[in-house]
Order: C-alpha cells, then sequence, then structure tokens
C-alpha cells in the first residue's frame, strides 16, 4: 500500500506497524519467547512482518539477551552469560537499542568486533535515465590487500550490494532494506538498516551517511563482514556447521 500511497506505515500505527510486533520490556520478551500469543493476537506475516522483533535495549532481560546470543551461534555458560548481561546492560544505558555486531562484541570481549575483515575505501555510481545502475567499489582488507569490483543492477542500491558480494566473496540472502532520515536539512544524514540471512543465521547492519546509497553500503558491509568472521570460526572448528552452535569455555 505504501508503494501505491507513497506513504510509509508510521511505526506506531496500529495492528501493521512495525511496533505491534516489537517488544523491548523485560517480561513481554519472556512471554513471547515462551508463547507468542501472550502478547500477539495474530502472527506478523499475517500483516505482511517477516517476524517479531526483540529489541534489546535497557529493559531487555536475561531471557531475550539469551536468546539473541543463541541466534547469533553462542551457548553461554552461567557464569558467562552473566558477565556479559552486566556488560550489555552498561552498554544498553548509553545507546537506546543495541544490534547483533554489539552483541557479538561484548561475547567476545573485542572492541570493534563490528569492523572489519573488509573496509570500504571508495564507492562510485553511474546511473541515470533508462540505463541500469553500474557500481564500482573497492574495498580493503585488514591484511593491507585491495580489492576492486564492479557490478550492474536495476538500480544503485542493487548494483552496489551485488559488487560488495562480489569483492568480499560472500553472498546473503536480503531479507529487508530501510533507509530513515536521522537528521534535517539539505545535507541530512540517512540511516541505512539491512538485515540479511547466511546459513542458518540472521545479521543486521547499520550504516549512516549523507549518501543514502554509501550508507546502505555500510549497511551490507557489516552484514558481509560477520558472515565473513563466522564461516572463519566454522572453517578454524569452532563451529561444527554454520547453524551450530558455538561454546565459550567450560
Amino acid at each position: 500500500m505504501s508503494g501505491v500511497t507513497g506513504m510509509h506505515t508510521p511505526r506506531n500505527k496500529a495492528v501493521v506497524g512495525k511496533n505491534a510486533f516489537a517488544h523491548e520490556a523485560g517480561i513481554h520478551q519472556h512471554g513471547m519467547l515462551k508463547h507468542a500469543e501472550t502478547y500477539e493476537i495474530m502472527r506478523p506475516e499475517s500483516v505482511g512482518m517477516h517476524r517479531s522483533n526483540l529489541v534489546l535495549g535497557k529493559h531487555s532481560g536475561r531471557h531475550a539477551f539469551r536468546d539473541r546470543t543463541r541466534q547469533l551461534g553462542f551457548e553461554l555458560g552461567e557464569e558467562q552469560l552473566n558477565r556479559a548481561f552486566i556488560a550489555f546492560k552498561k552498554l544498553a544505558d548509553r545507546k537506546k537499542e543495541l544490534f547483533d555486531a554489539d552483541i557479538e562484541a561484548l561475547i567476545v570481549h573485542k572492541e570493534g568486533a563490528a569492523e572489519g575483515p573488509w573496509r570500504l575505501r571508495e564507492l562510485r555510481i553511474n546511473t541515470g535515465g533508462s540505463t541500469l545502475a553500474v557500481a564500482a567499489v573497492r574495498l580493503e582488507h585488514e591484511s593491507g590487500e585491495q580489492r576492486d569490483e564492479a557490478a550492474v543492477g536495476d538500480g544503485p542500491i542493487d548494483a552496489t550490494f551485488k559488487a560488495l558480494e562480489r569483492a568480499t566473496e560472500m553472498s546473503v540472502e536480503l531479507i529487508h532494506f530501510d533507509v530513515r532520515s536521522v537528521t534535517t536539512g539539505e545535507d541530512a544524514q540517512g540511516e541505512a538498516t539491512v538485515t540479511a540471512r547466511w546459513g542458518d543465521f540472521s545479521y543486521r547492519g547499520r550504516g549512516v551517511s549523507t549518501d543514502i546509497v554509501e550508507a546502505g553500503a555500510r549497511a551490507l558491509l557489516e552484514v558481509l563482514n560477520r558472515a565473513l568472521r563466522a564461516q572463519a570460526r566454522v572453517q578454524s572448528g569452532q563451529a561444527a556447521a554454520p547453524g551450530a552452535r558455538r561454546r565459550l569455555g567450560p
């Protein structure tokens, strides 16, 4: 409907808004994990949503935090979960919403876990009229290697995403792509959020730029990087399969 009217559905719109299937309060999240119909009288798929969203923030509880860590492939002992949850609550006091990369960083105790191995160094777009869009990217690996790739697509976003997948040699299934303005004015910054699936895992990335195509590129690159790190862990024997759970320590 929004494609026809040109008006996006507000997040707080009853029944069909994203907030109708978003839960942050700990007691709500616990109820959702036990039995979804506790707080949802219909399935999100019935109104075009992909799934319910347990928003991780300062009001979230241990059950939702444990569930998210398991979705990310970690199997934590009680002591490890306690340490990670304490760090999570401290970070949640500073950030309104925590992304999966933030959770991963807390668990592996590595600042900047959302970084690398690839970084975007240059992005060029050629599009206009009825011609196909062409995107060229230059990525730099943490090892120092630089890689240039180009791709054509139905639009600048499509072309950019294809070029990034070629450059990283990693393919993911795009689930959701969203762009919103985070500042006002002619030089307003756009925030892009990408949700994509690799194997049995889904990842979410975020990018901010005054150029919404660049914002989308940075968001997808974060997803690709996280999928690459997960793949490296699988290959090093830390997990038995892409969908396997990882147990840290005893």
